[in-house]
């Protein structure tokens, strides 16, 4: 085991002491409020879904049916859970809540909303942000599912936001096409130009945003030699959001934008390996107008430019 995965695998450890003593975890009761979080988890899944069983609260936490089988027992002993059978398959033991237990679950998830709603009061607007997005990576990367079902918002940039624009530009392009520096250095050369000289009329970026996470970028710039020419640079979308349809809405907003400020028509430059970008330019109505070498591509891959009419 080398060093940098024994430093995670610390970090990993920490970090989970440090968030149960946090939220209650290890308290005899959670959140003092008579149920151990196990119990509380039991009461949530039946509360949410008519009809569950046992077994499917096991699959769907993890647990060992045993176990779940003996909090059923104990939650219905006080006659916070009834269970009848089945009426599709007589095998099968439906779950339900009783009245007193709606009461109860309706007071303990209020109180539990309560204690989060302390919890962020503590800190900052844009740290609130901050965490919630961190916990939608933590959960993505582990293979779980966010459950925000917030709309995707397109907004102006932000301090902070172009530097997140070239970390994932080059740590994007590196991992997944092997692109190195030298991309890199384009991406900050454009963002400079940008940040410099930026003509509000006729010059626009845009982040997608959801419930403060960033999702993707665009930016709509003027051709250096046409005025009548605007150029899309700087399409990107986290490979959490793909599948959204943010792609789409960025480039579609720039097509709107660039129609508002008098462009004739609108021109890209990307990379021919790059499929899903390609198809959403194709249904916005791009044509591909050239190919060719680009030294700064990996081997295999090529130069396109696109054009739009207006």
């Amino acid at each position: 085991m080398g060093e940098g995965l024994q430093s995670r695998i610390r970090n990993v450890r920490s970090f989970n002491r440090f968030y149960t003593r946090e939220i209650g975890v290890l308290r005899e009761s959670f959140l003092d409020a008579g149920f151990t979080l196990p119990e509380l988890r039991v009461l949530y899944e039946v509360a949410h879904e008519d009809g569950i069983t046992a077994s499917q609260i096991a699959e769907r936490l993890g647990m060992d049916p045993g176990y779940v089988s003996r909090l059923v027992q104990e939650l219905k002993a006080r006659q916070l859970l009834s269970r009848t059978k089945s009426t599709e398959d007589s095998r099968q033991t439906i779950l339900r809540l009783t009245k007193r237990g709606e009461q109860q679950f309706t007071a303990q998830n209020k109180r539990q909303n309560e204690e989060v709603e302390k919890m962020l009061a503590k800190i900052p607007e844009y740290d609130q942000r901050q965490l919630v997005s961190a916990m939608n990576t933590v959960q993505r990367i582990l293979g779980g599912t966010t459950t925000s079902k917030s709309a995707v918002i397109l907004r102006e940039p932000r301090l902070g936001d172009m530097g997140w624009v070239l970390c994932g530009h080059g740590e994007g392009y590196a991992d997944v096409y092997g692109l190195d520096v030298r991309f890199e250095a384009l991406v900050a050369r454009i963002l400079a130009d940008f940040m410099a000289s930026r003509d509000p009329a006729k010059e626009r970026a845009w982040i997608a945003e959801r419930d403060g996470e960033r999702m993707g970028c665009v930016f709509l710039v003027r051709h250096p030699e046409h005025k009548d020419t605007a150029k899309l640079r700087l399409l990107w979308v986290e490979a959490a959001a793909r599948g959204l349809g943010v792609g789409k809405a960025l480039v579609h907003e720039c097509t709107r934008f660039a129609k508002q400020a008098g462009y004739k028509r609108i021109v890209l430059w990307t990379n021919s390996v790059l499929a899903t970008a390609r198809a959403i330019y194709e249904r916005e109505g791009y044509t591909l107008v050239s190919e060719q070498a680009e030294p700064i591509f990996a081997q295999g891959q090529r130069a396109q430019e696109w054009e739009l009419g207006l």
